[in-house]
């Protein structure tokens, strides 16, 4: 049966919320926003008045015209959603990654299309409209012109990560190979556009369109060459984390301690992971994402992970002493998120890991946080978690089992109810709260319907899944 842990609340106590980096988090999504449709709609305009709408008369030319608009739209959304995944600073605290990889999801896949219809529909129009003549326009195209043929293996490694980023074929791969492949997509991109920088008349018409798409561009590849190589060998070589200690916590689950070099402090928050390469074996090349399952203070940190392949099998065999590069932090699971003064927290499984950090590290009154813990098997951190509700007045709904059915996120030892029902039974004023949830994609998904029913605002619903 559903337990709950809890320690009669004392007085109640003012817990003061600022929620300032909240709003200027929601300003710059709201910017971003703005920012992307207006690139769209400029290079539109650009079209339009270069002709683009004239064109649409004839039927070769109008298949060449389209085929600009729909390779200059892809172009531009092709360096978006590489800028989306720079680890810029400003995206990652806007957006979490969560939501940035979903856009950026949404954004690759309408680019690739686009792109696509791109190459349809030049080829297609060069070849006066006959469909006949489209193989050997598309020849003619990709020997003669400037760039083609970097754009053909750029688009070859752009089909090939698109491919590999469908649902149905991520499954069927190990993450560390899906990781590899996607890789890819910084060559794709690297080697697709030139063509266009070099002898696009749209690039090429006017000075402001030149130094649009030259600095989109330049842009973007820097973003990644900072944030994704630079900054993590800086950072690596001067925090110079070394791992501790390796502790055992059952069931395949294990814990890997970390310290950082005499005198260093990582900038890092309860909730937040980092990607980590562990210098102590195969695979090393390979970052893995792993969330803090402790309170920081600095100089330390916990790692607590699941054995569910290559990577996180190997950190059982780590050694003391062993060096650790790092990415990050990243993530928007941390009281940057927080708006209200109450919170509730909703893991399953080995997504209890930030959540029992929050827990820890967040400031609240007796009684205003409560803790939903589903799991099977043992509960993970169930000592600490006692004693934060006998110390901090932390509540906690343990909820065991399986889920009970493939479209409700609780356990079968919960009863009859419905899920919204037994949710707002436990936490009734939950539409009052920051609501942290940490847990597979597909249960977080859940969890996200029932708290929308319980009139939770989408805004306070703060998620990091385990989908890839």
């Amino acid at each position: 049966m559903t337990a709950v842990a809890t320690r009669p609340p004392a007085a109640p106590a003012h817990v003061a919320v600022p929620g300032s980096r909240a709003r200027v988090d929601a300003a710059v999504r709201n910017g971003g926003l703005a920012a992307l449709w207006a690139s769209l709609l400029l290079v539109t305009y650009w079209w339009v008045t270069g002709g683009g709408v004239g064109e649409l008369r004839s039927w070769a030319g109008g298949l060449t015209s389209t085929g600009r608009l729909s390779g200059l739209l892809s172009a531009d959304l092709l360096l978006v959603q590489v800028l989306l995944m720079s680890r810029l600073p400003v995206l990652e605290h806007a957006f979490g990654q969560d939501r940035l990889a979903g856009i950026h999801r949404l954004v690759g896949f309408t680019s690739f299309d686009l792109m696509l219809a791109h190459l349809v529909l030049i080829t297609w129009g060069y070849a006066a409209g006959e469909l006949s003549r489209t193989p050997a326009a598309l020849w003619e195209l990709t020997v003669d012109y400037p760039g083609m043929l970097l754009a053909v293996a750029g688009t070859a490694c752009l089909v090939m990560v698109v491919v590999t980023s469908i649902r149905s074929a991520r499954r069927r791969i190990r993450y560390e190979s899906w990781h590899l492949l996607h890789l890819y997509a910084y060559l794709g991109v690297g080697l697709a556009l030139p063509h266009q920088l070099w002898t696009g008349q749209d690039f090429l018409a006017s000075t402001a369109r030149t130094v649009f798409w030259w600095g989109l561009w330049i842009a973007a590849a820097g973003a990644v060459l900072v944030w994704r190589v630079a900054v993590p060998m800086v950072r690596s070589a001067r925090y110079g984390l070394r791992v501790t200690s390796v502790v055992a916590e059952g069931d395949g689950v294990v814990s890997v301690y970390l310290s950082a070099r005499r005198g260093r402090r990582i900038p890092v928050e309860a909730g937040q992971f980092l990607s980590f390469r562990f210098l102590g074996g195969r695979g090393w090349t390979r970052a893995h994402p792993y969330s803090l399952s402790a309170a920081p203070e600095g100089r330390s940190l916990r790692i607590t992970v699941k054995d569910a392949g290559d990577g996180s099998a190997a950190l059982r065999q780590l050694r003391r002493g062993t060096r650790a590069l790092v990415e990050g932090p990243y993530g928007r699971l941390s009281a940057r998120a927080r708006t209200r003064p109450k919170i509730a927290l909703v893991g399953a499984g080995v997504g209890i890991t930030p959540l029992r950090a929050l827990a820890e590290a967040l400031d609240y009154a007796p009684g205003d946080a409560v803790l939903l813990y589903r799991f099977t098997g043992d509960p993970l951190f169930a000592r600490e978690l006692r004693v934060l509700a006998a110390e901090r007045g932390l509540q906690v709904v343990w909820l065991p089992g399986h889920r009970r059915a493939p479209d409700s996120w609780l356990g079968g030892g919960v009863g009859g109810a419905s899920d919204l029902a037994a949710l707002t039974s436990w936490v009734p004023d939950l539409a009052e709260r920051d609501v942290y949830v940490c847990g597979p994609e597909p249960w977080a998904e859940d969890v996200r319907r029932t708290t929308e029913a319980a009139g939770l605002p989408a805004d306070r619903f703060h998620v990091e899944s385990f989908g890839w």
